[in-house]
């Protein structure tokens, strides 16, 4: 039920589309973002544990970092009680998309063979990961 509620209030969010192109997380802020792509909505205190279990970080901080958040677009929040409910505003494949053209523009000059060859080069890659690239690279010339 919350999450039908989660879909309209991304539908029904509206901003134009110049502006949610402009907007790109930090690390910080796509850290929340993938909180709340697992589970939302979540309280400040829900994703402050959260993202405590991994790094040492004030609650402030976390709250600060989500109302920027949330006065970008990124996040949408709702009043709970006493506390608020937060939302994502924008789909991952949508954010990882963006940031991914990103990284092929600024740092492979619009390549993104030059990704994929850097990519493989720098990690060992599992022939299960090789064969899952080569059905993909199949479907891409089929399509």
């Amino acid at each position: 039920m919350i999450r039908n509620k989660t879909v309209i209030r991304t539908l029904l969010f509206i901003r134009p589309m110049e502006s949610m192109k402009k907007i790109t997380p930090t690390a910080a802020e796509l850290e929340i973002l993938n909180i709340l792509w697992n589970e939302e909505p979540l309280t400040v205190k829900d994703i402050h544990v959260l993202i405590s279990k991994s790094k040492d970080v004030g609650y402030t901080t976390t709250l600060k970092t989500m109302q920027k958040m949330t006065e970008k677009g990124l996040l949408q929040r709702e009043r709970n009680g006493k506390s608020h409910l937060y939302f994502s505003t924008r789909a991952k494949e949508e954010t990882r998309g963006r940031l991914l053209d990103r990284l092929v523009d600024s740092a492979f000059g619009g390549s993104a063979s030059s990704l994929v060859m850097q990519l493989l080069g720098n990690k060992k890659t599992s022939k299960d990961e090789l064969d899952e690239i080569k059905q993909i690279i199949e479907q891409m010339k089929n399509d």
